[in-house]
């Protein structure tokens, strides 16, 4: 399988520089499970599902530390037939495959529940795209009731779903959104776009 996020870092400051190669930098304790990729247009992290949201996780709380406003836009995916398959992506814990929706479920909101706090409110919204299933909408609703039932659920909107909260439960809550629903070995996307020090919040 192979898995990976295409992501890119808006920091809204004339410092934009720095602070995007700050942020690059917090994937430095990663790099041993991650291989990255940086360019003009974004950063390529590829490498086993569970790791990819924490990494990103870190990667925005440095740039959001700043205290100005910072948007990250990420792009997500497992199991793309177009992709060759890597030994850097295998999975690395969770539920076992096959495991029935109601189960799946409740591990990720216990996941949620467990992950760490870093101090940084943030606000995110997403679509998650299990494709090439005949039952995919079976899978979006269920992680629909996954979301209702964290703390870090603000909301539905046209196409995607608001979460808001600490950057630690909500990048657990998309991690667990994209490795929890869909099938196992099937393919999912996800697309993400994440806000924080907004002077617009509402």
């Amino acid at each position: 399988m192979f898995s990976g996020a295409q992501l890119s870092l808006y920091p809204m400051s004339d410092d934009f520089v720095g602070i995007i190669l700050g942020a690059i930098g917090a994937l430095d304790p990663w790099r041993d499970r991650l291989r990255v990729q940086t360019d003009d247009l974004s950063t390529l992290l590829v490498g086993p599902p569970e790791i990819l949201f924490p990494a990103m996780r870190d990667l925005f709380v440095a740039a959001t530390r700043t205290g100005v406003h910072c948007t990250l836009h990420a792009i997500v995916s497992r199991g793309c037939p177009g992709e060759p398959d890597d030994p850097i992506c295998t999975p690395q814990g969770g539920l076992p495959p096959g495991r029935p929706l109601a189960e799946r479920i409740d591990h990720a909101c216990t996941q949620v529940r467990l992950a760490p706090l870093t101090g940084q409110k943030v606000a995110a919204q997403f679509a998650l795209y299990p494709l090439g299933l005949g039952h995919h909408m079976d899978e979006i609703y269920g992680c629909i009731d996954f979301l209702k039932a964290t703390d870090v659920f603000d909301g539905s909107k046209n196409f995607c779903t608001r979460l808001r909260g600490d950057a630690g439960p909500v990048f657990q809550t998309l991690g667990q959104a994209f490795t929890g629903f869909g099938a196992q070995a099937g393919h999912v996307a996800l697309d993400v776009t994440l806000s924080a020090n907004s002077p617009s919040k509402v």
